[in-house]
């Protein structure tokens, strides 16, 4: 939907709007696939993308119209990237263990193409190692394109990507994700239960009263607030939710009847604390998001 901000004080449409719109149908999966790398979790990857483009939204009449819309995206994604590993206490152990000369030889060979799996393990690194290793060995961006994205130099991009090519090189396996706790599997079982009963009011006995919703691409705000439930009660496809996991995260996971198969299409997340949830991230309309992850399993 277009609001207010699409149009400027006269009244007219600004064009800007279009080509945004069109730049995320070319781009959202790209940068969800970077996103999910950078914080590791393909859910938090798409938080942040949502996040990202939400601003570029409320910024684009700003936008200088003469250059390209993506690298512009990617920038500002980049940047939430950064300020979501900040939050975890990242980033500054990561930039004091990168704090190193910045000096480099005059030719860089040029880094491997990243296999799936390789490109997975980037998430041992350092955020500039691993943006920079993202950018010019996944995305094939210029030196001078990746110094744009991250705010740095040709020379501090070519560090970081010797650095983090060299780490890459010599990484161990990655260690097997902690077992869900008993108490959270119980709970997302007994939700999956109780929403493919459709039993919304014993389903609302396991939810906090203040719980917030986000529905992607549709809503955020409070569960209260939102028509939720009845949504999936009125909604004209076969649908059923199972407990699992994505990429080793507990989740509910969304399928639809395909000839008369059941076919994943997308996830849920709860946030829990003590015994009720108290979040509900549903990706409904995000069926790439199944693709950019590693492993998915039904309980």
């Amino acid at each position: 939907m277009i609001d207010d901000a699409a149009f400027d004080d006269r009244g007219i449409f600004d064009a800007r709007y279009l080509a945004f719109l069109e730049a995320i149908k070319q781009s959202r999966p790209k940068l969800h696939r970077y996103c999910s790398r950078m914080t590791g979790s393909v859910l938090d990857g798409e938080d942040v993308v949502q996040e990202a483009l939400f601003d570029a939204y409320r910024k684009l009449h700003t936008f200088d119209d003469t250059r390209p819309i993506g690298p512009w995206l990617f920038r500002i994604a980049h940047n939430r990237c950064i300020d979501l590993l900040r939050r975890r206490g990242v980033r500054e152990s990561a930039e004091a263990g990168a704090a190193v000369d910045d000096a480099v030889a005059a030719v860089l060979p040029p880094g491997p193409a990243l296999g799936r799996a390789v490109e997975r393990l980037v998430v041992a690194l350092p955020p500039m190692e691993r943006a920079c290793v993202l950018l010019k060995d996944v995305f094939d961006y210029s030196l001078e394109e990746a110094a744009t994205l991250v705010d740095s130099t040709v020379g501090g991009v070519k560090a970081a990507l010797n650095r983090g090519r060299g780490k890459l090189a010599s990484l161990p396996p990655a260690p097997p994700r902690r077992p869900t706790a008993p108490e959270t599997e119980r709970l997302l079982r007994l939700y999956v239960e109780r929403f493919n009963q459709q039993d919304w009011d014993g389903l609302r006995t396991l939810i906090a009263a203040d719980a917030r919703l986000q529905v992607a691409d549709g809503y955020t705000g409070t569960l209260s607030s939102s028509p939720y439930f009845s949504r999936y009660a009125t909604v004209d496809v076969r649908w059923r939710m199972a407990a699992g996991a994505i990429d080793g995260e507990p989740v509910m996971i969304i399928l639809n009847e395909r000839d008369g198969q059941w076919t994943p299409r997308s996830v849920a997340r709860l946030e829990l604390t003590g015994d009720r949830v108290t979040r509900i991230s549903d990706f409904w309309h995000i069926t790439w998001l199944l693709d950019a992850a590693d492993t998915l399993v039904l309980w």
